[in-house]
């Protein structure tokens, strides 16, 4: 983790590498804060205007070496685009993160961002600093490389720009984004983790030794606890593997917590590899299945940052893990499981997978006492189609309950997009011979299937259903963001967590 800290000097005296600021597009571009800096610079960024280099156009970067007037040995200048339609939320982290690439990939391992005066408030001091750390995160773990050729890691992180009078606030900020980076960098970590390298019981002892570092409490199920306690539907989807299945549970209590208090139940499918089973799947970009725990990973990195930020709310988190292989153990499409909650469960796709796993999962929080249920899972292809790979499909039955949620995603830069749970569809999921199918009739409304399904565990209880199949993995580099696993809805579930009000 870098140091980080504090400036309150002008722009121009601080002594730095890299001195990285914000342009925004606009009739002229100088007419601004920046104009202050131009003129420190004794024109010379006039010059990079004129010659049209420096636009301030969304996606822009332009550095200045030497820059005139200044202490710094180098002037980053990001483009903002046009100010009506920046938003703090996303735009100021992914623009820091943007930075902390752009430099990192110059062998750059200390600089400053300074934030404009209209964006620079705590929570804007919270967001750059996750922006740099989310940007700084390295999916090559297993790379060789020659000798000082690899990319070195950011040592320090300086932010200026902000009010001295409320520097105890700022301080606050800067480490409520490193815990909060922290959270999502370890769910990135384990769903960057090779398969062979992250079996269940490897993930469980990976999450162990966080929680022992984090000051959680932790109870680890083996496959003897797990058979003893029913959970079918888990057991049936590790049958077909040599590895056991396991299942994570962690516990956050703030000091004072009153035992007939609200619980918040976090509830992530864990499925550390996805062959398909016997419905297999082909084998062009199977690869990818690693990530099929994303969402396990997800609860893992929201438990981290919670224990760090110590919310008043009670919360809770159950992680399902097995490995979906076709071995000669492995279950067959027709085969009928009973869950914990005793249903019964005709499996007529045996790729569908994780909502078995969620099945035990989910019923098993609300044993423990959870009262409110939020379970992420890479569940379905179909959300990919309705959703591409920008928003979050979410599905509830309890509409205030989910409105709190966006409202969270809103405030923390993350895209949520509810879909539809009418009774219509439930015929999808009724077999003739159990009482429900593991996939719908057909090939529509495959999302909305999924999420029927679990809700056939949570009975009345207030619960969120986030398909983060399209969002968990990034398929290409973005500039503020390396290809690979995203962490998706961690930073979104901390704040819920943080503000939790089930009484609204």
């Amino acid at each position: 983790m870098p140091k980080i800290n504090l400036t309150f000097d002008a722009p121009e005296k601080i002594a730095t590498p890299a001195l990285a600021m914000l342009v925004f597009e606009q009739s002229k571009v100088l007419e601004s804060a920046l104009a202050a800096v131009d003129k420190s610079a004794g024109g010379g960024l006039r010059e990079l205007v004129a010659s049209g280099e420096l636009t301030g156009k969304a996606g822009e970067a332009v550095l200045v070496h030497r820059p005139g007037g200044f202490r710094a040995q180098r002037l980053l200048l990001l483009g903002a685009g046009k100010p009506g339609s920046f938003s703090p939320a996303t735009h100021i982290r992914n623009l820091a993160g943007k930075a902390a690439r752009f430099l990192k990939g110059r062998r750059i391992t200390e600089f400053t961002f300074f934030a404009p005066k209209k964006y620079a408030a705590s929570d804007h001091a919270q967001a750059i600093v996750e922006g740099v750390l989310l940007g700084e995160f390295d999916i090559g773990k297993y790379r060789t490389a020659k000798p000082g050729k690899k990319p070195k890691a950011l040592d320090s992180l300086q932010l200026g720009g902000f009010d001295k009078r409320k520097k105890k606030a700022f301080e606050k900020a800067l480490e409520r984004g490193e815990f909060i980076a922290e959270g999502q960098n370890f769910a990135r970590e384990l769903a960057n983790e090779p398969s062979n390298k992250l079996t269940p019981r490897l993930f469980a002892d990976r999450v162990k030794a966080m929680a022992k570092k984090a000051g959680l409490k932790i109870d680890v199920l083996d496959e003897k606890r797990i058979t003893k306690l029913k959970m079918g539907a888990l057991l049936s989807v590790a049958q077909g593997s040599a590895e056991p299945p396991r299942m994570v549970v962690l516990e956050y209590s703030p000091g004072r917590t009153k035992k007939s208090g609200p619980v918040l139940g976090l509830v992530g499918k864990g499925v550390t590899f996805d062959t398909g089973g016997i419905s297999i799947k082909p084998s062009n970009g199977m690869e990818q299945m690693k990530y099929d725990m994303s969402g396990g990973a997800t609860m893992a990195g929201a438990m981290l940052s919670i224990a760090r930020l110590k919310p008043r709310q009670k919360v809770i988190a159950v992680i399902p893990l097995a490995e979906n292989m076709p071995g000669g153990r492995a279950q067959k499409p027709g085969d009928v499981q009973i869950a914990m909650s005793g249903k019964s469960i005709e499996v007529i796709n045996t790729d569908a997978e994780g909502r078995l796993v969620l099945a035990d999962g989910l019923f098993y929080a609300r044993e423990l006492g959870a009262t409110h249920l939020i379970d992420a899972a890479t569940l379905t292809g179909a959300v990919m189609v309705a959703l591409g790979h920008v928003n979050v499909g979410t599905f509830t039955n309890n509409q205030r309950f989910l409105n709190s949620l966006h409202a969270s995603a809103k405030i923390m830069g993350e895209k949520f997009w509810q879909l539809p749970l009418d009774d219509e569809y439930r015929e999808n999921i009724k077999s003739p011979i159990a009482d429900i199918h593991n996939v719908g009739k057909g090939r529509g409304a495959g999302a909305t299937n999924g999420a029927l399904f679990l809700q056939e565990f949570v009975d009345d209880t207030p619960w969120i259903h986030l398909d983060i199949a399209g969002t968990a993995w990034l398929e290409s580099t973005k500039p503020w963001m390396p290809a690979g696993p995203t962490g998706v809805t961690v930073r979104t579930l901390i704040h819920f967590a943080e503000n939790f009000n089930p009484g609204k």
